[in-house]
């Protein structure tokens, strides 16, 4: 039978950390490179829900994630291809977290995340 060392921790975190975490580890395990300002972009919508396109772009740099609305929307389209955003509508656009990745962000939040690697063993 193979040992396992097991890490348990508990921490509270702030309504937006628990979002960004959540969202880190997804790209992370996906391999889906973001900056910073990315992250924080996604949590930013994430804590938002869904919210109207131009508004969430004054929004972002009005956090001072982004210096332009520009380059926000640069930065939604690409996530959108990515798959990690939805845009809805056509004359005024909303924009979400795509709901397949099932980032909670409403109500209370725990992450029971079970990750592990299995070492092999020598014969």
């Amino acid at each position: 039978m193979a040992k396992a060392n097991q890490v348990e921790k508990r921490v509270l975190m702030p309504h937006r950390d628990i979002i960004k975490y959540q969202l880190m580890t997804l790209c992370f395990i996906n391999k889906i490179k973001v900056s910073e300002s990315e992250l924080n972009c996604l949590t930013l919508l994430g804590a938002y829900g869904e919210y109207e396109l131009a508004d969430f772009c004054n929004s972002a740099v009005d956090e001072e994630i982004f210096k332009t609305p520009q380059t926000v929307r640069n930065f939604l389209t690409r996530a959108e291809k990515a798959k990690l955003i939805l845009k809805n509508g056509s004359s005024r656009k909303k924009i979400l977290l795509n709901p397949e990745l099932k980032v909670v962000t409403d109500g209370t939040i725990v992450l029971d995340y079970k990750i592990y690697y299995v070492a092999t063993q020598e014969q």
